[in-house]
């Protein structure tokens, strides 16, 4: 049941294609995942997928209708992020650098962010945020899942993030909350939610939202506004009312590939630089996307500064009860700042700027739970972890009836040196186990468990 408003505007938009764009309706879906360049490498023949590139994403593949990634232990060990292969596309126009500072301002569920911590490759800083609790916590799981410990995760507005950092970013991604005609095919509450009056209403919000990035972004930095709906209002509309707003931004040209087509020209022709992905053009959904940079250039070697300065992390007296189990189960030595927050324990990114006033999810890597006189390692620290890293491993095949009790936490026998085990799947990490008395003790999170 499309709106007949909806249908009426995209006649005039589309005009001869529009046929073709409304039997895209009739099709299945395109379904996706993107592999974990930081656990998989670029050997995607490790899954057991039946696996075809995504054009604009290297490490993007479509699956076939008989696979079922998301059951597949391999998805607990964070080895993919299942997707909507036109969302890829944003992130990867961001040219994320190893290293660099980046945002990501409307972040939740998680899987622009989870690209993004892939580009950074464990260097830089990556911020997560979402104004929404519940879709915080979500985000926050999922950069816990792909194994990314320089991320903070937080759950503030746009507006208070632009109070505390100013020209402090390299790069901003504004994936910005639309009216989501774009996933009229995927979400069925999408259409039953849409009218007129909220795409005024989105389109009145994201300017709010790109205003807030602006002042966020250092000179010379780039940022990327995306969305998933097809309103002229929301998506070239807002760019070239932000461009009127903001003088010191110009668009950038984003290169066509196959099935892709150039902006509108609304308010200006700056408009036409920016692209959009047509679900009766391409194996995607509808997604939109435009590239603008601050102009000018921050000073040669000058580092960006902190507002408020840096967190100089806690004293080995505080964390006494981890590096002992350092000691005992680890084979590297992990380096860096340490955080405490009451009992957790946390490594935080380098240059982690001050916390205080903040609503912080995750600082950081969390690393455990500060026990009296002991330490109770976290399944964040478990996912971040290889299998030569843990002085004990026990090893699990992914068709074998071990990794299904482990994961529907179930205990199991086993033999081997006392103490906290990593379990792996096929090699790769998916939690810790305790081993006592020849039982493997399941340490695996109540909430992620399979029933």
């Amino acid at each position: 049941m499309i709106p007949k408003q909806f249908t009426e505007r995209m006649r005039d938009m589309l005009g001869g294609e529009y046929a073709a764009f409304e039997e895209s309706y009739q099709r299945e879906r395109y379904q996706a995942l993107r592999v974990n360049p930081r656990k998989v490498g670029g050997d995607q023949a490790r899954l057991p997928f039946h696996l075809t590139k995504v054009l604009w994403e290297p490490d993007g593949f479509y699956y076939g209708s008989g696979d079922h990634p998301g059951r597949h232990p391999y998805h607990d060990a964070g080895l993919y992020y299942i997707q909507e292969p036109s969302a890829m596309l944003p992130a990867r126009l961001l040219d994320v650098a190893k290293g660099e500072r980046v945002l990501d301002l409307c972040a939740a569920p998680g899987g622009k962010s989870t690209q993004l911590g892939a580009a950074l490759d464990g260097a830089g800083l990556l911020v997560s945020n979402e104004i929404h609790p519940a879709r915080a916590k979500v985000l926050s799981e999922n950069i816990e899942r792909m194994g990314i410990g320089n991320a903070l995760v937080l759950n503030e507005t746009p507006q208070r993030l632009a109070e505390v950092f100013g020209d402090y970013f390299d790069k901003i991604l504004v994936d910005a909350p639309c009216s989501g005609e774009g996933m009229f095919r995927k979400n069925e509450d999408a259409v039953k939610e849409w009218s007129l009056e909220n795409v005024r209403l989105c389109a009145k919000r994201q300017d709010e939202i790109l205003d807030c990035a602006a002042g966020m972004l250092r000179l010379g930095g780039r940022m990327v506004y995306s969305t998933c709906t097809f309103a002229p209002e929301e998506n070239e509309g807002s760019v070239g009312r932000f461009l009127q707003r903001h003088p010191e931004f110009e668009a950038e040209s984003i290169p066509l590939l196959d099935g892709m087509s150039r902006g509108f020209s609304l308010t200006t022709d700056e408009t036409r630089k920016a692209v959009r992905l047509w679900p009766h053009r391409v194996k995607g959904e509808g997604h939109f996307a435009a590239v603008l940079r601050k102009t000018g250039e921050k000073e040669r070697g000058a580092r960006a500064h902190t507002p408020g300065g840096e967190e100089i992390g806690g004293r080995k007296e505080e964390y006494k009860s981890y590096l002992e189990f350092e000691r005992e189960y680890l084979r590297k030595k992990i380096e860096g700042k340490f955080l405490s927050f009451g009992e957790q324990l946390y490594l935080i990114p380098e240059a982690t700027p001050l916390l205080r006033g903040l609503k912080v999810l995750r600082p950081g890597l969390h690393l455990g739970t500060l026990k009296k006189n002991r330490f109770e390692p976290s399944h964040a620290l478990a996912l971040a972890l290889c299998k030569e890293e843990a002085r004990f491993c026990c090893n699990l095949e992914a068709q074998g009836s071990e990794i299904k009790w482990y994961l529907g936490g179930q205990t199991f026998p086993w033999e081997g040196g006392k103490g906290w085990h990593l379990i792996t799947v096929d090699g790769y990490s998916v939690g810790w186990g305790k081993l006592a008395g020849g039982v493997m003790k399941n340490h695996y999170p109540k909430g992620l468990r399979r029933p």
